[in-house]
C-alpha cells in the first residue's frame, strides 16, 4: 500500500447480520490504533439482528477524515457471505483485492422473494477481473467446533493484507477472549490461523 503519508488504508467488510461483520471491524480498527493510526468506521445494518444484509466501511492512516469509503477506492474487500462479497465488487479500486467465504447464507430478502440469489457469486467477481480469493471460512470453523469462530477465522483471513504485521491482529482478536478462559483463547488463536493458512494456500494455487 502506498508509502504517502497522507494515504489511507479503506477495508469493507461486508455480510449478513450475526455473523460478527460489525465486530470484526471494531477488532481491525483497534489494531490499527493500537499502532498509532488514526482510524475511523461506518456501519450500515439492514435489519442486521435478523439476518439482513450488513455492510461496514473501515479507514485507517496518518489522518482520517471521513469514515465513508467512495466506491472505487477500497483496498480490501472482506466478504463474510459470497453474494455480498460479489455485491460490493464496485466499491474496489484498480489492483484491490476480495477475500470471500464461499458459504452461502440466503437473507431474508431473498427468501421473501424481494431479489433472486446468484447463481454462482465467484465466477461473477471473476468475470469483473477483480483479484479474488476464496476460501469457505464457515466450514472452518464448524470443522473447529463452533459457527461462531467465522469471524476469527475471517480476521485472520485479511490478516497478510494489512499495513501491518499479523501479530497486531491476532493480539487484539485474542484479548475480546481472555476473561473467558484459556480454552477460548486457545480455540481462537486456531481459528485465526486457519484463516490465514486458508488464505495462502487458495493464493498459491492462484499464482
Amino acid at each position: 500500500m502506498s508509502g504517502n503519508q497522507n494515504h489511507c488504508t479503506n477495508i469493507l467488510v461486508v455480510g449478513i447480520g450475526g455473523q460478527g461483520v460489525m465486530t470484526a471491524t471494531e477488532i481491525l480498527a483497534e489494531a490499527a490504533i493500537a499502532l498509532g493510526h488514526d482510524a475511523k468506521k461506518t456501519e450500515v445494518a439492514g435489519m442486521a439482528q435478523r439476518g439482513g444484509v450488513v455492510s461496514s466501511h473501515l479507514r485507517f492512516g496518518q489522518r482520517v477524515l471521513s469514515p465513508q469509503i467512495t466506491p472505487g477506492t477500497a483496498d480490501v474487500l472482506l466478504g463474510f457471505e459470497s453474494a455480498e462479497a460479489m455485491r460490493w465488487q464496485h466499491m474496489l479500486k484498480p489492483g484491490g483485492i476480495t477475500l470471500m467465504n464461499t458459504a452461502k447464507l440466503v437473507p431474508p430478502v431473498v427468501e421473501l422473494g424481494l431479489f433472486d440469489y446468484p447463481e454462482d457469486p465467484l465466477a461473477e467477481i471473476r468475470k469483473s477481473g477483480n483479484k479474488v480469493v476464496a476460501f469457505d471460512a464457515t466450514w472452518i470453523a464448524l470443522d473447529l467446533g463452533d459457527i461462531r469462530l467465522g469471524n476469527t477465522v475471517m480476521l485472520g483471513a485479511i490478516a497478510d493484507h494489512l499495513p501491518f504485521g499479523a501479530e497486531t491482529l491476532l493480539d487484539c482478536v485474542l484479548k475480546r477472549f481472555q476473561r473467558k478462559g484459556e480454552k477460548l483463547v486457545e480455540l481462537n488463536r486456531r481459528a485465526f490461523e486457519a484463516g490465514r493458512a486458508a488464505v495462502g494456500q487458495a493464493e498459491a494455487a492462484l499464482a
